[in-house]
């Protein structure tokens, strides 16, 4: 990196604040589409998991304690991480993943803005909802608008993650061409109702419409 360039990168690090979080990922019961209520992965109790927003430059942290069965993670889909690989929340490649009962902090430099999203990559865990997003605004917006709306596109299961899983994995061609049926969410929200899902746009107002297809 340039000198030059290294310098503002300082400058606008140091403009930047520490964003906490505290994460206590557990099993709740959660019926989205009001057609199946099943067993999800939540945090501190509840489901959906919270969205969480920075600005560009702040120091993010997530304090996460696992009170699962199983190992998990939280991984920071879409960013770069550099210099921090550690934090990516890949187990059996960046980290072991925490144990049950374990704890880690996840702290990284935001670096970059825009429109990503937090999920677990131990085996299929963010199929049972341990996903959310991850709103960073940039320093310096290029553009104006009045309003900033976030649309997380969901797929949906009835089954949980390991039934999903056995199936994609089953020695069976019949069992693994079986039709899936997911269902569809719009903000951890579904069912028959359209109203439920719909988003509402007032004339002459100008928005910024942030897109997350998970």
């Amino acid at each position: 990196m340039k000198p030059v360039a290294l310098l503002s990168l300082l400058a606008a690090s140091a403009l930047g604040k520490r964003v906490v979080h505290d994460w206590d990922i557990g099993y709740v019961q959660a019926n989205p589409d009001g057609q199946n209520q099943r067993r999800v992965i939540g945090v501190n109790g509840k489901w959906p998991p919270p969205a969480i927003e920075v600005d560009q430059y702040d120091i993010l942290a997530i304090n996460v304690h696992n009170s699962l069965d199983e190992a998990t993670s939280v991984h920071a889909h879409g960013f770069h991480q550099r210099d921090t690989p550690f934090m990516d929340g890949v187990p059996g490649v960046t980290e072991c993943g925490i144990a049950p009962n374990g704890s880690f902090t996840y702290e990284y430099n935001v670096t970059q803005s825009g429109t990503y999203w937090l999920h677990s990559h131990y085996q299929e865990q963010y199929i049972d909802g341990l996903r959310s997003p991850l709103i960073v605004r940039a320093q310096k917006e290029p553009h104006h608008y009045d309003h900033d709306v976030t649309m997380m596109l969901e797929a949906w299961y009835h089954r949980n993650s390991k039934e999903v899983a056995d199936q994609l994995l089953s020695t069976s061609q019949s069992i693994r061409e079986a039709p899936f049926r997911p269902y569809m969410l719009v903000n951890s929200r579904g069912g028959t109702d359209p109203d439920v899902t719909k988003l509402r746009f007032e004339p002459g107002k100008t928005y910024r419409l942030r897109i997350l297809n998970v």
